[in-house]
């Protein structure tokens, strides 16, 4: 029997899956979002098989349900499946950022017989949208899944069954252990690189050179912080609680810091900027982790008319997509540094060889 896929949610992230499921299973995937731009444009990509009518008649037909939107949209959606009559069979899942909320929000649908478990895909993309969708773009990232504590191992590996065409690595823990984890990672990460970038543009207002000086390394170690405002909000409103602990911890340490400053010490601030050298350092070079990879390679070149045109005309030629390109540094008679920036690391070894074979130097910063 053809089984059949209610995806909620067209976006990058849903469309993605969608063609994930669609590379293993034979099944119609029914598909549902509130720009109809994005539910026509997924139909016509056949992303998804037909455009969904009936929210409420789908969900009672359907096998699965991926509720690919914000997490407090996702409760929402909970909210309202529970008065619909879903198959007992059927299973769910979503795809939010942070897990404690909804599963808790969940109970009133698994009170029903239905089984939801929560997902956390933990890979995306500067793009947008169901036209930038791809099967591989989970590929060896890892998918957090956070079942319940009296969901069935089977329903588990039925979800990963669904899931297999996205080739991610998937990891299981309870949803408190996912915010926990996460929120070190990447939601704080994202609080720091905010408020990183509202200190300087303070600054900003009385002296006009900061902006200039900000747009080389600092704009790179804040990247984070151009991040969706909406759907951060979200976010951190859902892990709130440990957001809290984070920022606590970080005055502390950052009073620590305060008091190394204050001392002078070498050998106390040496041992600090060592110790974080040392463990950033030993962190895995290749794998997805929980804030998205920037794949940036940099090229020397010489102050030369059209030396950039012929670097994009090389990697176009190896039909290598690159996502975006700046010069960091460039000065009359001597070499200037170019960051060209890729979507993942295969495009971006092509590059290094193609652009190697040709005599150029270039080299990935760790």
């Amino acid at each position: 029997m053809n089984k059949r896929v209610l995806l909620i949610g067209l976006g990058l992230i849903g469309g993605s899956i969608a063609m994930a499921i669609k590379k293993e299973h034979s099944c119609t995937i029914i598909g549902h979002d509130i720009s109809a731009d994005h539910a026509n444009l997924a139909k016509r990509l056949s992303i998804i098989d037909t455009i969904c009518t009936d929210l409420q008649k789908e969900a009672e037909m359907a096998d699965l349900i991926v509720l690919a939107t914000p997490v407090e949209e996702t409760e929402r959606l909970l909210e309202w499946f529970a008065a619909f009559t879903i198959p007992p069979g059927a299973l769910i899942t979503d795809v939010g950022s942070t897990k404690s909320r909804i599963m808790e929000k969940a109970s009133s649908i698994e009170d029903k017989g239905i089984t939801f478990i929560g997902g956390h895909p933990m890979a995306g993309s500067h793009k947008s949208g169901p036209g930038s969708a791809k099967a591989h773009l989970f590929e060896n990232a890892f998918y957090m899944i956070t079942p319940g504590p009296e969901t069935p191992d089977q329903r588990i590996e039925e979800l990963k069954d669904w899931l297999k065409g996205t080739h991610a690595k998937f990891i299981v823990m309870d949803a408190e252990k996912h915010d926990l984890l996460t929120g070190v990672v990447s939601h704080f990460p994202h609080v720091v690189a905010a408020s990183l970038v509202r200190q300087v543009e303070h600054y900003s207002h009385e002296h006009q050179q900061v902006n200039d000086l900000a747009a080389g390394g600092f704009k790179d170690i804040t990247r984070i912080a151009s991040s969706s405002p909406v759907m951060w909000k979200d976010i951190i409103k859902h892990n709130k609680e440990n957001i809290l602990t984070f920022i606590d911890e970080w005055i502390m340490e950052m009073e620590c810091v305060k008091d190394l400053v204050k001392s002078g010490s070498d050998q106390g601030l040496h041992d600090y900027f060592s110790g974080a050298k040392q463990y950033r350092d030993a962190l895995p070079i290749k794998a997805k982790g929980a804030i998205t990879s920037f794949y940036d390679l940099y090229v020397d070149i010489i102050d030369d008319v059209g030396v950039i045109s012929r670097v994009t005309s090389i990697l176009a030629e190896k039909k290598i997509s690159i996502t975006n390109i700046r010069v960091i540094e460039a000065r009359e008679d001597i070499y200037g540094v170019l960051r060209v920036s890729f979507q993942s690391e295969g495009d971006r070894q092509q590059a290094k060889e193609s652009l190697e074979h040709l005599q150029f130097t270039t080299y990935i910063a760790m």
